[in-house]
């Protein structure tokens, strides 16, 4: 059984809440949850991430994998490293690649 760390939507329409939830991977995503470790909400002028860091704790070295957005969280949140984005291209702009495909 494969755990991830995910979030669940909940609030009103355009009124996003979350819960940040350790989950069975094949289970929807408002489907039951193993445990409730946290909230997040982006709606606050201050988002407000709260979450048990022991227990994220646990869960990470047993194994859970985090998702890519809970992931961005815990990284804000200093508790993983923070995901450094790399771009397909090299910061070449269209012109330069147009440039350089005449000229090969």
């Amino acid at each position: 059984m494969a755990v991830r760390l995910r979030l669940v939507r909940l609030g009103k329409k355009k009124q996003p809440f979350y819960r940040i939830v350790v989950a069975n991977s094949t289970s929807p995503r408002n489907g039951q949850a193993l445990e409730i470790i946290g909230t997040y909400d982006p709606t606050k002028a201050d988002v407000r991430l709260e979450f048990k860091k022991d227990r994220v704790l646990y869960w990470l070295s047993v194994g859970a994998q985090p998702s890519e957005p809970v992931r961005r969280l815990l990284g804000k949140a200093e508790i993983l490293p923070k995901l450094i984005k790399t771009s397909k291209t090299s910061g070449i702009s269209k012109k330069e690649k147009r440039a350089q495909a005449e000229g090969a």
